[in-house]
């Protein structure tokens, strides 16, 4: 059986709960178990440009905590994986601030070696359960059921630490799209920014930012956008509603969570995958499944 300690991150529980439970319940179905160690904090994402050692000492001792139980990472954030990544590969050089960082994990008990792997959910999917597998749990698949896959950015760049697929034509996310049947439609937004990053600082261009992409998918064909990562679906299904709500403007693209967009092919129940829980209302989806 294959066993990760999973890694949710803040944003998760807070705003994007059905990433979580959608997820669980697809690994449960599949045989793959996951541990909850309550101990893990932040990843250290918002300290990244701020401050390098409290966002390393942040970063390492979730690393450390895994770690200690023997067990690699099975992450859901593409942020919270970005920054565990760059973590690791900080703490691969030798000097004063790795240093620094060891003497702290070792006031509360925790050393690191660097021995637990840090992987994403479609990582997992793709390489570990494998699409033969996926496959075989199928009880249902789309018929006519145009997807946009957005990538995100902090898995795929910087590729050399993060080494999550090809950054300039990544192909691990279309083909998990493609096993349920549904089709990954090419579009030429495909890996831009979601403006999620802006949103709060900049919020107009933000707003351009995503509906630019919104736009760019409508015109490939797709019905349905796709993320694997909570910062993209709160900013599709954020923007998207204020807009809908603001001016009735009915020219959007709602956004569904991966583990949901799989979870329906799998017979998991819409309660469980927390479809109404998406802002914009993807219900109709249900409508492109056929029996197997």
């Amino acid at each position: 059986m294959m066993r990760y300690a999973l890694f949710i991150g803040c944003q998760i529980p807070s705003r994007v709960p059905q990433y979580e439970t959608a997820s669980r319940a697809v690994l449960k179905k599949l045989g793959v178990d996951v541990v909850d160690i309550r101990q893990f904090n932040c990843c250290g994402y918002p300290l990244r440009n701020v401050d390098k050692k409290a966002f390393l000492l942040s970063s390492v001792r979730n690393l450390a905590l895994a770690e200690q139980k023997g067990l690699d990472m099975l992450v859901l954030c593409k942020c919270c994986f970005g920054s565990l990544k760059k973590a690791e590969h900080m703490m691969k050089e030798e000097g004063a601030l790795q240093d620094e960082v060891r003497k702290s994990l070792q006031k509360t008990g925790l050393t690191y070696k660097g021995e637990t792997r840090i992987c994403h959910l479609l990582s997992v999917l793709f390489h570990e359960v494998g699409v033969d597998t996926l496959k075989d749990k199928l009880s249902k698949t789309y018929k006519g059921l145009n997807i946009a896959t957005h990538y995100g950015c902090h898995a795929l760049r910087p590729s050399e630490v993060t080494r999550f697929d090809d950054p300039v034509a990544p192909s691990i996310f279309d083909k998990l799209v493609a096993v349920t049947g549904a089709k990954s439609v090419d579009w030429t937004n495909k890996l831009e920014c979601c403006g999620a990053p802006l949103m709060g600082i900049n919020d107009e261009l933000s707003m351009t930012l995503t509906m630019n992409k919104v736009r760019e998918g409508k015109k490939a064909g797709a019905h349905f956008l796709c993320t694997s990562c909570p910062y993209c679906q709160i900013q599709f299904d954020t923007v998207q509603d204020m807009i809908i709500s603001g001016d009735g403007n009915q020219d959007y693209l709602p956004s569904i969570l991966f583990p949901q967009l799989l979870g329906l092919s799998m017979d998991i129940d819409q309660e469980e995958l927390g479809l109404k829980l998406n802002r914009v209302d993807i219900t109709e989806i249900v409508s492109y499944l056929n029996e197997e």
